[in-house]
């Protein structure tokens, strides 16, 4: 699911402003993302990277081809659509950077109410003097030619370790721009305390983010056997790996970068969730109900699915439509538990 997005369009009116590139010249573009502007310009030697898993599926339908992660090559321009959180933002402006070739340039562009200011503050002080375009709520930010003369290096290497996976203060391993990721949010405390232990056979927790509900799984769970972590987010299953290998458990754990809207490959005894609600500031409850009717197209006849929402989202009557039974297990903070079983056919 894609988002409106005024960002990608203003960095495509900016693109027009710097000089034209050669064909054949690298270009790499981070944080990319589908767009009518990128359809009429790009080139097949241009190269993506892109962590959510909905917005890289978008761009290979476009023809792109799409990593998480980026080889370590120099460009003639790097073009970059920065996340929201100021820490991995600027690790994500570094690697811009660090990408570089000479006289290369970076070009970013954001929404004003998303940080476009303390961004174009940001590559200046990386990269020195940078000229903008404002639009649509949006700024756009690029750099003059750059020389190794312009870039402060020792910023440039602090930052690029900003956002690198380490133990929050619950002790668990995460990293800035994930949802929850210096804490453990309050909605998958609630559904963690309601889980059964009675839970057995093949399990699969369906946007599992950096691995807090899939390990509470293993720790309650004797008689799991397989547990699959779907996440759209691709950097959040470096520390979910972390997380899981920490608990000692038999079942056969695999980590899957997927979008769970799209359905599952594979049929399970019991899945549970905590799913998205929202990719932008609005609240998009059609992300959560896509999660049911995965889920109910996944279980077994008699499986179970468990499901912790805010409480104001109205996912009951979606449960209904998707199974013979529904309850509501638990309410507090805020938040609603349910538990459905006997998925419709």
């Amino acid at each position: 699911m894609l988002i409106d997005d005024s960002a990608a369009a203003v960095l495509g009116l900016a693109w027009a402003q710097l000089p034209p590139l050669p064909a054949q010249a690298p270009l790499l573009f981070l944080g990319a993302r589908s767009s009518a502007w990128l359809s009429a310009v790009a080139q097949p030697a241009w190269q993506y990277a892109q962590d959510f898993k909905p917005h890289a599926d978008a761009l290979q339908a476009q023809g792109c081809s799409v990593t998480p992660v980026p080889d370590g090559a120099r460009h003639a321009r790097v073009l970059l659509l920065p996340p929201r959180q100021r820490q991995a933002a600027r690790a994500l402006l570094a690697r811009a950077v660090a990408h570089c070739a000479e006289d290369a340039q970076v070009l970013l562009a954001a929404a004003n109410d998303e940080g476009a200011r303390s961004l174009q503050n940001d590559l200046a002080a990386l990269a020195g003097p940078v000229s903008t375009l404002s639009k649509h709520h949006c700024r756009a930010v690029w750099t003059a030619p750059l020389r190794a003369a312009h870039i402060d290096q020792a910023l440039c290497a602090e930052w690029r370790a900003l956002d690198a996976p380490r133990d929050n203060p619950a002790g668990y391993c995460s990293r800035p721009g994930l949802f929850a990721w210096d804490r453990i949010d309050p909605g998958s405390q609630l559904l963690a305390a309601q889980l059964p232990a009675t839970l057995r056979g093949a399990v699969a927790d369906l946007g599992g983010g950096w691995g807090y509900l899939s390990s509470q799984l293993l720790q309650r769970c004797a008689g799991i056997t397989e547990l699959d972590l779907y996440e759209a987010d691709a950097r959040a299953l470096e520390p979910a790996r972390v997380n899981l290998a920490r608990i000692a458990h038999p079942a056969r754990v695999a980590l899957h970068w997927h979008d769970v809207s799209e359905g599952l490959p594979r049929r399970y005894d019991a899945i549970i969730s905590n799913p998205p609600f929202h990719l932008d500031r609005a609240d998009r409850p059609e992300l959560g109900r896509a999660f049911i009717a995965a889920a109910a197209a996944a279980l077994h006849a008699p499986g179970q699915f468990w499901l912790v929402a805010n409480r104001h989202l109205p996912y009951e009557a979606t449960l209904t439509a998707h199974f013979a039974q529904v309850e509501v297990i638990a309410q507090a903070q805020g938040y609603k538990v349910l538990r459905a079983s006997g998925p419709r056919a």
